[in-house]
């Protein structure tokens, strides 16, 4: 079996010790592969670093630079010195890559602004971003903001991967590449502390066992004190508290036959996740039934109304533990026609939550848990083969998951006067006073949700890779697919005496009591479908270091149901809206990855142009009471840009890197849309109040046709670099360095309707490092992240009762710490 060494290796084990940097698309700015045909043994003597990036993009070992894929690559010695150490972390590096959590359930990871609704969560739709840890699909993106297990390297490809990553890869895919056991005996520690009691450690150890036995094992564990202070309970929240831990045995039962099982245990158990009062903007309701009225009346005000006091009085409890792990069994055999690779994996989510969905002091919600467990598995068989001129991989692939959500939401003794309109009286008793004005109408009003869902995937594919001649190549690929999603959604409603509340009819209490919270029930709905994808790429090499490329791709991500539950009508379920057509993706892709300067310098551009029809989209059923998200096929969407990546490495000294993104993310046809809060909440009829006057009328829907889409920068950039100086500390040989990574970004909608009121304000983050690393494997540096202490927001939200309460998470404040490693 040929040997590839991977990136960390090749860096350790040069005799220069070269400074990690960033590596872009792929490639850093020095690059031979000592096994390349195309470069001669004098090229290989001449370059100061004997070393090349090896992805695994298309599934088999590949120089990055001779992939016709928009790629990006983090090794290790980058993670470790950037503190990349999770998704959320690693998309400062990266402009293209956006992330969004409020807690780790409600997570988006989006590449150019597709791939999951920004904060939706329903158990019965899927990403759009495959995400996959050494081979394998993880279906929840709650795993993104756990830390990285002991990882050699982190490909981020761009743009749809359906033909080989999987039918729901219609923006990209996050390939994690744990590092392998080893038949040499090694190890590596880092521990690292710093304000905010951050305290970091991780550690690998990897050996033999025997002759033809070799073990890995890796822990990580990582905590800091929370960044936002609880005047209600006396403790910061937001926290961070995450333990690892993965092991893998490598048996190579001959010498062209591999076994490799790995297992893995992850924990999030912290105090989190609170979205703490960033501002009131009015929306169409009467003024009386707005947040300032509203707290007046009850004799609240916020602890605080400027949200980088970091300050909140939130009463319920607040928990976000998350705990993911799972055991994969990898066989690799070798034939005289190519690799065979059999892929065996189970996988289970535990999500024990607890929120406070009000968002302020009151108890107006005083019960918010939906605790979720998951159960997946998957079987992947696939070969890899070459002819003369060509070689392709085909394979079939199995999924299936059983996910059971159990929810519970209570209603406090604030919540009549927040929720109810006080025009509202209790006809059925005589002199009765104002519902909004009792109470125990809706103290102790209580939701029990059961939510189920079993969906099984197989799929057949495959890539061919027809060489025409040395220098085009064309590559067609196809995905057929099937899906099979059977869900269930119950919700039953009793108040505090334990008395069903009806879908309809019924008294006024009641029905006051039901725009509060709705009871529905559907059950075995289903949604079923087969799917084609395919693409086709051409590339083409001018000159030895220069690739043109260029790709069409026909994709989809796959239909679903809604399991948050839908709307009801006179009593009604409109179980019409609990399926959710597939998306269907038309992307145009060209580009040129170059290198110069004796492979000194790199720069790879690539323009793209995606079309969704039936793009997945939030809709709300905005009553004056409540916001019901689910989802609803949008007309149209568009999304093009270009993206150019730089890196060069003058000499050994001096590294530098500027990547940048243009992205139009936009509507083009949405005409029966959620309204932003401005144009909410008001009485129906005509004419429509302006945006945001009290007391005036409200469209039913919205035209956002032609605007932007949440969550994705019109321009984003990441640019830093590292100077090293030879030098000698505590008896070691090796160099001083100082680094510096930066990342821009311009304004943001946070919402999926953009409004004046949740519209994020561009920011840039500037991260430096300094410090001495020896040629045996010592490092030391000291680090601050967020240097200038810049203010800024990861997610604006929209809240309910449609008040204009916008709350927010806060970015995190200048951190700074030292960071020892040692490697053997």
């Amino acid at each position: 079996m040929p040997t590839i060494l991977p990136l960390a290796l090749i860096l350790q084990t040069t005799t220069a010790v070269p400074p990690p940097s960033v590596v872009v698309q792929g490639t850093p700015a020095t690059q031979v592969m000592p096994g390349d045909p195309q470069r001669t043994e004098e090229d290989v003597q001449r370059s100061s670093v004997a070393s090349d990036i090896v992805v695994t993009a298309r599934r088999r070992e590949e120089r990055a630079q001779n992939v016709p894929i928009a790629l990006s690559v983090v090794g290790v010695k980058e993670i470790d010195d950037t503190g990349s150490f999770n998704v959320a972390r690693l998309q400062q590096l990266q402009p293209t890559l956006q992330f969004y959590s409020t807690n780790p359930r409600n997570s988006s990871v989006n590449i150019r602004g597709l791939g999951a609704p920004l904060g939706l969560t329903n158990d019965g739709i899927d990403q759009g971003v495959g995400v996959y840890i050494d081979q394998v699909y993880l279906s929840r993106v709650a795993a993104a903001t756990l830390d990285f297990l002991d990882v050699q390297q982190v490909e981020t490809l761009r743009g749809p991967q359906g033909t080989l990553y999987g039918k729901n890869t219609v923006a990209g895919a996050i390939n994690i590449t744990s590092r392998a056991p080893s038949f040499d005996f090694e190890g590596r520690a880092e521990v690292s502390a710093g304000n905010l009691d951050f305290k970091q450690a991780k550690a690998s150890i990897s050996g033999p066992l025997g002759d033809r036995v070799a073990a890995r094992l890796g822990l990580a564990t990582t905590s800091r004190r929370g960044t936002v202070f609880n005047v209600r309970s006396g403790t910061y929240v937001n926290e961070q508290d995450n333990l690892g831990v993965r092991g893998a045995l490598l048996f190579r039962a001959s010498d062209s036959l591999d076994f490799t099982l790995s297992g893995d245990y992850s924990r999030q158990n912290p105090e989190c996740c609170a979205q703490i009062f960033v501002r009131v903007g009015n929306t169409q309701r009467p003024l009386n039934r707005q947040f300032d009225a509203l707290a007046r009346a009850q004799g609240y005000e916020p602890v605080s109304r400027n949200p980088f006091d970091r300050l909140t009085d939130l009463d319920a409890e607040l928990n976000a533990k998350n705990v993911l792990g799972g055991a994969s069994l990898r066989g690799e055999l070798e034939t005289g026609a190519g690799r065979l690779t059999s892929i065996t994996a189970w996988r289970f989510w535990d999500w024990l939550p607890a929120n406070d969905r009000d968002f302020t002091g009151l108890p107006i919600t005083t019960l918010s848990q939906n605790p979720t467990h998951q159960d997946q598995y998957t079987q992947e068989f696939r070969f890899a083969g070459d002819g003369k001129g060509f070689d392709y991989v085909v394979g079939l692939f199995g999924f299936y998951q059983d996910i059971h959500t159990t929810g519970v939401q209570r209603q406090g003794s604030a919540a009549s006067r927040w929720l109810i309109n006080p025009s509202t009286r209790d006809t059925s008793v005589a002199g009765s006073p104002f519902l909004a004005n009792d109470p125990s109408v809706l103290d102790g009003l209580t939701a029990n949700n059961d939510i189920r869902l079993k969906n099984f995937s197989g799929a057949l594919f495959g890539k061919f890779n027809w060489r025409i001649d040395d220098r085009f190549t064309l590559s067609p690929g196809f995905r057929v697919n099937y899906d099979d999603k059977v869900g269930s959604y119950v919700s039953i409603v009793r108040d505090a005496q334990g008395n069903l509340v009806p879908y309809s009819g019924g008294t006024a209490r009641q029905a006051a009591q039901r725009d509060a919270i709705q009871p529905q029930a559907f059950t075995d709905e289903a949604y079923r479908a087969w799917n084609v994808s395919y693409d086709l790429t051409g590339s083409y090499k001018p000159a030895q270091d220069v690739l043109l490329y260029a790709t069409y791709a026909h994709s989809f991500k796959s239909g679903g149901l809604n399991l948050n539950g839908v709307p009801v009508v006179n009593g009604v379920v409109q179980t019409q809206l609990a399926q959710i057509a597939p998306e269907k993706v038309d992307h145009f892709e060209a580009g040129v990855k170059s290198q110069f300067w004796d492979r000194r310098a790199t720069l790879n551009v690539t323009g793209f142009w995606t079309t969704i029809r039936d793009y997945q989209a939030i809709v709300n059923n905005q009553s004056t009471s409540t916001l019901r998200g689910y989802l609803a096929n949008a007309g149209k969407v568009r999304v093009r840009g270009i993206e150019a990546d730089f890196s060069i490495r003058p000499s050994d000294r001096l590294t530098a890197y500027l990547n940048g993104a243009f992205n139009d993310a936009r509507y083009l046809d949405f005409k029966n849309a959620p309204c932003p809060p401005e144009l909410s909440g008001g009485g129906s009829g005509t004419p429509i109040g302006a945006p945001g006057a009290p007391g005036t009328n409200s469209p039913i829907v919205c035209d956002i046709s032609g605007q932007r889409l949440p969550g994705v920068s019109k321009w984003a950039f990441s640019y830093g670099g590292e100077y090293n100086l030879p030098a000698r500390l505590f008896g070691l040989d090796g160099q001083t360095y100082v680094g510096v990574d930066a990342s821009t970004r311009t304004t943001f909608s946070s919402n999926a309707s953009r409004s004046i009121y949740t519209d994020i304000d561009g920011y840039t983050l500037t991260n430096l490092r300094a410090g001495f690393r020896s040629t045996n494997g010592f490092n030391v540096f000291g680090w601050v992240r967020n240097v200038f202490d810049t203010r800024y927001y990861e997610v604006l939200a929209t809240t309910p009762g449609n008040t204009g309460l916008i709350a927010g998470n806060v970015g995190d404040p200048q951190t700074y710490g030292i960071t020892l490693g040692k490697s053997f």
